[in-house]
């Protein structure tokens, strides 16, 4: 099983911008996520198509299971 943190961003044009890193250290700590957020926020570090980055909108773990098919 796959697990992904999703960090939601709205831009400039109010439009939703995820970043997705995998397989983040758990337990995730909403604290340290909120604060890396923050950070990405005040510091610019990324840019959309719609613009900056300009608020947190959520962060989510998605799990992801992937089972092979033999040929």
């Amino acid at each position: 099983m796959a697990r992904v943190l999703e960090l939601q961003f709205l831009n400039q044009e109010n439009k939703t911008v995820t970043i997705r890193l995998d397989a983040p250290i758990e337990p995730v700590n909403p604290a340290a996520v909120n604060a890396a957020m923050d950070t990405v926020i005040a510091q610019n570090i990324f840019t959309s198509s719609g613009g900056n980055y300009t608020s947190k909108k959520g962060a989510r773990i998605v799990d992801r299971e992937v089972s092979d098919i033999s040929l």
